[in-house]
């Protein structure tokens, strides 16, 4: 496995994987990587005969007051994963190699990053798009790879690829879960043992949507409340936003039909956590 940190360097070494013949499946992280990343990087070395991945803390997507400054840069550890787990090249720049002095581009995906996190995380979306793009005129990949528990940045990555003609498919491969259903994130580490517990409502919280709309329930409302009902048993869970959408074009779905996504957005202390379930409702 080869590391490099300057866009000359990650461009020849993919260059040459193109030309022994190899395709390249790409999957960018912010580092701190866990079993859900694990599970992107197997993804790929099982569809690519080259796969590359990004460890870059990326500024531009953290808001004022965010955790850019505390965020985990474990590099060491995260190489080792990469290693172990079959990756060929690791690109781990940094935000002087990839911005310069002073960016002047950015793209704005409309409307799709207007509801769910977007109200909460201004800016966000922005950012996310802009290193995206960036990285995959780097890599130019066959194929990238994200996880469902991000489904509004699938998404918003997707019509971004498609809008723009990229020469590329997005791969969405199904959220890791630790034993008592929390998502995988780089930030629960943030929390507690106590707040750790709590976290474990989330999912039983979306499962309780999920097992709602297959008994047969329609009623967005109705859903939404029970959902919310179970999350607020647990009085350290503050709720953002609790939404039942749909899965493309994430607008509100009442009543609710085809593929939904039951969507939820929480703060246990400080830890913004998000996690979300796919329901097909017929």
């Amino acid at each position: 496995m080869e590391v490099v940190k300057t866009i000359d360097a990650a461009r020849a070494a993919i260059k040459q994987a193109r030309q022994q013949g190899r395709t390249i499946g790409f999957v960018p992280t912010m580092g701190a990587l866990h079993q859900g990343h694990v599970s992107l990087i197997e993804a790929a070395a099982r569809r690519c005969s080259f796969v590359v991945v990004s460890v870059f803390v990326n500024p531009m997507q953290f808001g004022p007051g965010e955790d850019l400054n505390t965020y985990p840069r474990p590099i060491e550890h995260d190489l080792a994963i990469c290693k172990e787990r079959g990756a060929h090249l690791v690109f781990a720049p940094s935000p002087q190699e990839m911005y310069g002095t002073e960016c002047l581009t950015w793209i704005d995906v409309e409307r799709l990053t207007e509801p769910l996190c977007g109200p909460f995380r201004p800016g966000h979306f922005r950012g996310v798009t802009t290193i995206c793009a960036k990285l995959f005129n780097i890599v130019l990949p066959d194929a990238v790879f994200f996880g469902q528990k991000d489904a509004q940045q699938a998404v918003v990555i997707r019509r971004m690829v498609m809008d723009l003609n990229m020469p590329l498919e997005i791969v969405v491969c199904p959220t890791v879960r630790e034993p008592d259903g929390l998502a995988m994130s780089s930030r629960n580490q943030y929390l507690t043992a106590s707040q750790r517990s709590q976290a474990a409502t989330i999912y039983r919280a979306i499962k309780h949507g999920e097992d709602r709309i297959k008994r047969g329930v329609r009623d967005a409302g109705e859903l939404v409340a029970a959902v919310t009902d179970v999350l607020r048993q647990v009085p350290g869970i503050e709720i953002q936003y609790v939404r039942i959408v749909d899965n493309e074009t994430l607008q509100p779905v009442d009543p609710v039909s085809g593929k939904v996504l039951v969507a939820v957005a929480v703060r246990i202390g400080s830890t913004r956590l998000i996690d979300n379930i796919v329901v097909d409702a017929g």
